[in-house]
């Protein structure tokens, strides 16, 4: 199995979260409680063995500061080198961060294999980033990487992480990007139903993956077998979100949802192979 989505944090700041605060809302807002957990690379390889994850993905947090994004990037890189049978590294941060895309051609020189989790929890996906995000897209092309971006979805309960944002947002920024291949987190905030439209929706999320991230916070079982019907078991991938929440979870309620042996090893591990490419 393959593990999509998981975040790692160098141990010093792990140790000391509070001064990373400063001018990180973000950041604030998602790990202020000390129940929200910072883990590293040993965690989660202890965490995969037990839990029989062959792979997984990891990427740290979108910083705005460069001195704590490249800081990030770097554990992520030492990381992949210390397991490189078992971990895939994505470059992480902001979009609007200054060095966005110097960082970006620099982590995917050092043997990064995407981009992501990238997020703006304060102003959602707007037009001005996504236009923003040009350079980031072209060396993605460049390089054959895939970008993660967080989604979630514009209604319902609130918590920390909801952005605020809209579909209509979500669907301008994957159809400004047809050439790349995009994975939209957290089911995409749910705007893979509009691939049921006659026109033109489906050709625009054509190279587009949802990834499975927090699900069982935010919807019913079925989700994983709607979504399936909907844009196909070949565009769903496992993904944890862990520490937050173990693989485990998502895979009990995969199978409460009916999901046949093929389908669960398509979003478990084939599917993601077929992003990745040769990192798997």
């Amino acid at each position: 199995m393959i593990d999509f989505h998981t975040h790692l944090f160098p141990p010093e700041f792990a140790r000391d979260r509070i001064p990373l605060f400063e001018g990180e809302d973000g950041f604030r807002i998602l790990y202020e409680s000390p129940k929200a957990r910072l883990v590293g690379a040993e965690e989660i390889i202890q965490a995969m063995d037990e839990g029989g994850i062959r792979k997984s993905v990891i990427f740290g947090f979108p910083w705005e500061r460069e001195t704590l994004y490249k800081t990030h990037n770097d554990y992520i890189v030492d990381a992949v080198r210390r397991y490189p049978d078992r971990l895939i590294g994505f470059a992480c941060f902001s979009p609007t961060a200054p060095g966005a895309a110097r960082e970006a051609e620099r982590c995917l020189a050092a043997g990064l294999r995407g981009i992501g989790e990238l997020a703006v929890y304060g102003g959602g996906l707007t037009g001005a980033v996504t236009r923003g995000l040009s350079e980031v897209m072209e060396i993605c092309r460049a390089h054959d990487a895939p970008l993660l971006m967080h989604v979630n979805e514009p209604v319902g309960h609130s918590y920390p992480g909801k952005a605020p944002m809209t579909l209509a947002e979500v669907y301008t920024f994957v159809a400004a990007y047809p050439e790349n291949r995009i994975v939209l987190a957290h089911w995409g905030g749910g705007i893979f139903f509009y691939a049921l439209m006659k026109k033109e929706v489906r050709e625009r999320l054509a190279n587009v993956w949802f990834d499975t991230a927090a699900s069982p916070y935010l919807y019913e079982p079925a989700i994983y077998r709607i979504a399936g019907e909907i844009i196909g078991y070949d565009r769903i991938l496992l993904g944890s979100d862990y520490p937050l929440l173990k693989p485990s979870r998502y895979l009990t309620e995969m199978k409460a949802a009916g999901l046949s042996d093929e389908a669960l090893q398509w979003v478990t591990g084939g599917n993601a192979a077929d992003v990745l490419g040769s990192a798997v």
